[in-house]
């Protein structure tokens, strides 16, 4: 005879709610519950509010996969031996692929860095170079705006010694860690998971939603700075016409770039050698299909594996720390800092041309391509209507994107 209440109490055992409640009381059960409702969160924010809702919904839904128990699309543990080097899985990805889950897999291309890589393809696909070529001093600026990465980088470095007087050892940041959340700094997302994956994969989730995060508020974070910084003459500088720039400029540009680049910094080749590429697919006339493919479908698919992945590394019991908050505010003071790096050398710019630069495009220099620009443009506009600073601000935005991957090149040939 069929017993209906045994089956139903098995069911009920093997179910995750039972998991859950069950757990409640543990440690375990408590975060789950939490970084469920982390997800809803980020899922309100990225939908409702639309901040890189693009990014941040498959980076809440993969956070929402990975905490629902019983579901085993990640684990952790495998992770853990990966990055041991006492285990005999150590850097191996046998035992991921033999008992991991969907999420595990999915994983795989953030490891190996190829996700970040790709994103980097299609970006330089839809990067239009000619108004830094047109105006090469706005190297400058995207350099000036990464002080940023460098001063979070210090700052988290220090960070045992200033908050010391708490007595917490989880306030701690290794040399490693502190160079993944300097990157923050650098607005770019991809770079930010490219080196953090490599240097502090345990810091991934909180350094990816912090910097996206960070990239969708640049309209409320900036604008305050700007004029906190500059004058009202300053922002009603209106800059001439830049000179068009030939084909030819457009073709040769990714080609030595790529070169002097990478012989520079061997580690940032991948991220530069793929921005490139992707550029020069664009330019050459000639790769039409590719560059649509890059641009559209290629990156698309990546958005979606790399979202969901980074998510899935927001388990509760590594994600609940104190260290999360710590690079929350890091991760801002970073982006601010960078604002004001971009901004200080913009005005140095315009006094060393006697006022023909307008200081805000320096705080383009972020790499966030191309909200930052627009967010320039916005400012002038506000204080002289017939301003139009868009195309002047592109060149520092884009000279972003380089810097950006050069820092975390920089700090990959250190720390790495």
């Amino acid at each position: 005879m069929i017993d209906i209440g045994q089956i139903l109490l098995n069911l009920w055992n093997s179910s995750g709610f039972s998991m859950l409640f069950s757990g409640f009381l543990s440690q375990n059960g408590w975060q789950n519950l939490v970084m469920i409702v982390i997800a809803c969160v980020l899922l309100y924010l990225g939908i409702v509010k639309q901040f890189e809702p693009l990014l941040l919904v498959g980076i809440a839904f993969g956070c929402l996969l990975t905490n629902l128990p019983g579901a085993g699309l990640y684990h952790q543990e495998l992770w853990d031996a990966f990055m041991d080097a006492s285990s005999p899985a150590y850097h191996s990805f046998g035992a991921i692929l033999r008992d991991g889950g969907l999420l595990d897999i999915f994983y795989i291309g953030v490891k190996t860095s190829l996700y970040p890589c790709l994103i980097f393809m299609g970006v330089g696909a839809m990067t239009d170079f000619g108004p830094l070529l047109s105006n090469p001093k706005s190297l400058l600026l995207g350099a000036a705006a990464q002080m940023g990465v460098f001063a979070a980088f210090f700052f988290a470095a220090i960070s045992g010694d200033v908050l010391g007087f708490l007595n917490n050892p989880a306030l701690v940041f290794t040399a490693l860690e502190a160079a993944a959340i300097g990157i923050i700094g650098g607005a770019d997302g991809p770079t930010a998971i490219f080196l953090t994956s490599i240097l502090a994969p345990q810091l991934l989730g909180p350094i990816a939603v912090a910097a996206y995060s960070y990239m969708a508020l640049i309209p409320l974070i900036q604008p305050p700075f700007m004029r906190m910084l500059t004058t009202p003459e300053e922002r009603k500088i209106k800059m001439v016409q830049t000179r068009n720039v030939s084909k030819r400029e457009k073709i040769i540009f990714p080609i030595v770039v790529t070169i002097f680049v990478a012989l520079l910094l061997p580690d940032t080749a991948p991220l530069i050698g793929c921005l490139m590429l992707g550029n020069l697919l664009k330019e050459t006339g000639v790769t039409d299909r590719l560059s649509d493919t890059v641009q559209n479908a290629l990156m698309n698919i990546v958005t979606i594996l790399l979202s969901t992945a980074v998510g899935a590394t927001m388990v509760g019991s590594s994600f609940l720390q104190p260290k999360t908050l710590l690079i929350i505010v890091l991760g801002v003071c970073a982006f601010i800092l960078s604002t004001v790096g971009g901004l200080l050398g913009g005005k140095v710019m315009c006094w060393a041309t006697r006022g023909k630069v307008n200081p805000l495009i320096g705080s383009a220099g972020v790499s966030a391509v191309p909200m930052a620009a627009r967010v320039a443009n916005k400012e002038g506009q506000k204080a002289n209507p017939s301003n139009f600073l868009l195309m002047h601000a592109m060149g520092p935005n884009v000279a972003g994107v380089i810097g950006s991957a050069i820092a975390a090149g920089f700090l990959l040939s250190v720390f790495g």
